[in-house]
């Protein structure tokens, strides 16, 4: 039931810490952020956690957009357009923005997800502004197309890659842990966008519910073998921490089945 992960990195933006803890960070400094979606592959098989945002939303948002989230597949040998499932961890526009690059695929989420992304909450800007309407408008239509699976509880769509509800960041987010080789990885996606925030208990700034945020980064832990396992949703330590598939794509992919480096930063 083994099997292989990766995550690519397709955007990235500067920041500094007080961006990313509530209350600030009194050694405030630069902190940027990268962007990633996921990929999990098994005989010949490949499940896609997220999909990442488009050119057009970077620009407007102020994002270094650096590759196609669904086009960089391709170069682990996965044809987006073949890609028959996709779990959306949640709807925020960067983990589901280019959903319709994948027109074979059935998404995966929370039913809880598209109740909020869709109903009263959305009247309060800062909630809101974490989505793209079209996004959401895109997936009620993949909805009504039947291309949408909704999962309750924790459960296991496929041998040994089970989906982990919980809220916080998001009112529906989930993650996903997955059997490797070397253990249960757990991709986080934004229960812990960085290292820091699961490890130092200081949650991010984008919070639907603070005291589930919290819980989270225990349900992270129950979940993987190791806090050395947990991979978090925003960290540029990911691409430090682990290796690339191939020298080609240093930089731009890393393998998430096989042990940190050893000089990992």
């Amino acid at each position: 039931m083994s099997w292989e992960v990766y995550a690519l990195r397709y955007a990235r933006r500067d920041a500094t810490a007080a961006a990313h803890f509530i209350g600030g960070d009194p050694h405030d400094g630069p902190m940027p952020m990268d962007y990633f979606v996921w990929a999990c592959v098994r005989d010949g098989r490949a499940v896609v956690v997220d999909t990442g945002f488009t050119a057009e939303v970077a620009a407007r948002r102020g994002r270094e957009w650096l590759r196609c989230p669904a086009e960089s597949l391709r170069l682990l040998g996965i044809a987006p357009e073949a890609v028959e499932d996709v779990v959306i961890t949640h709807l925020h526009y960067d983990h589901v923005g280019s959903f319709h690059l994948f027109p074979r695929a059935r998404f995966h989420l929370r039913e809880e997800e598209m109740h909020y992304a869709t109903g009263r909450y959305m009247r309060h800007r800062h909630l809101a502004h974490s989505f793209e309407p079209d996004d959401i408008v895109g997936m009620v239509r993949m909805n009504f197309a039947g291309r949408v699976s909704f999962h309750d509880g924790v459960v296991e769509p496929w041998p040994g890659l089970r989906l982990h509800p919980t809220g916080g960041h998001s009112a529906g987010l989930q993650f996903v842990s997955v059997e490797t080789g070397r253990g249960r990885v757990v991709l986080a996606s934004d229960v812990t966008h960085f290292y820091a925030n699961m490890e130092e208990a200081r949650p991010f700034t984008v919070a639907f519910h603070v005291g589930e945020m919290l819980e989270g980064f225990d349900r992270l832990r129950r979940a993987a073998s190791s806090e050395d396992h947990i991979v978090p949703g925003h960290d540029p330590l990911v691409m430090a921490r682990y290796p690339a598939p191939s020298p080609e794509l240093e930089g731009i992919a890393v393998r998430l089945d096989v042990a940190p480096r050893p000089d990992r930063h």
